[in-house]
This record gives C-alpha cells, sequence and structure tokens, in this order.
C-alpha cells in the first residue's frame, strides 16, 4: 500500500522477488494534504507491469500535480474517477487463494464469492481491480 503516496518510490527490486502480489496507491487527502505528482504514480504503475503485478490508483489524492498543473480535488469520489480516467490501473497475475471452511477443508472455486459491481456507481471506481464488489447496501442511490 503506497497511500498517501507522497513522494517518487523505486520498489523494482522487491517486485522482481515475486514475493508482491499487488501495489495500491492513493495521493493524501483532506485539508493539508501534501500532493501527488503524476509522474510518481506513473513510475509505479511501470515498475509493476514490468513484473505483471496488479497496480491500483485509487485515488488521486486532494492535491494533484500533473503537467506542472495543481489540481484541487477535495471530493474523494471525484478523486477516485480521476484515477479510474487516467489509465493506471493495470490487472497483474492472478494471485491464488487457498482458502478452507472451519473443518480445515479447502472451499471449492465454484462455492467462493464473487464479488458483483452496481452498474453505474461502480462503473467509474478506481478501487475495482482490489474491491469486494458492491454490498447493495443502497447509499449510492442517492449519489447517481
Amino acid at each position: 500500500m503506497t497511500a498517501p503516496l507522497i513522494g517518487q518510490i523505486e520498489i523494482d527490486r522487491y517486485l522482481r522477488t515475486g514475493k508482491i502480489e499487488q501495489v495500491i496507491c492513493g495521493g493524501e487527502n483532506y485539508d493539508g494534504s501534501r500532493p501527488c505528482h503524476y509522474e510518481w504514480v506513473k513510475s509505479l504503475y511501470d515498475q509493476c507491469r514490468k513484473y505483471n503485478v496488479t497496480y491500483n490508483f485509487i485515488e488521486t489524492g486532494t492535491i494533484f500535480i500533473k503537467d506542472r498543473k495543481r489540481y484541487r480535488i477535495p471530493n474523494k469520489r471525484v478523486q477516485s474517477q480521476q484515477a479510474q480516467r487516467s489509465g493506471l490501473n493495470f490487472k497483474g497475475k492472478e494471485i491464488e487463494f487457498i482458502l478452507k471452511d472451519e473443518n480445515g477443508s479447502v472451499i471449492p472455486k465454484e462455492e467462493l464469492y464473487l464479488p458483483h459491481y452496481h452498474p453505474v456507481a461502480c462503473e467509474e471506481c478506481a478501487n475495482r481491480l482490489t474491491c469486494n464488489g458492491c454490498s447493495d447496501c443502497g447509499k449510492c442511490k442517492s449519489q447517481i
């Protein structure tokens, strides 16, 4: 988890080991937050793609800088939409989970939970790569 991303990070040597299965990135939020730069986000994206590791850019943060232009984005939903629109999300190799029930028996894949997503509210959400799906709580109806 590289959030809040407040500087350039080089993780190439760690990704090379194959022990990192996904990287989640996001800017810092709220008043007084430090800026997140597009170049930092893109650099992490490139490093993850190189090693086929899932990279999820979940939000820009309140202050986002791209092409020397400073954007103030206080709304977290808009931050997530902008992150999704950036094209800097990457689905790498599948993570293989071996889940067991309370008796220690392996749960067959066909019995595992399959996430589903709201057809409108989840469409532009940047969290989709690492999200467990919609809980059908109904909160998004007032936001659509």
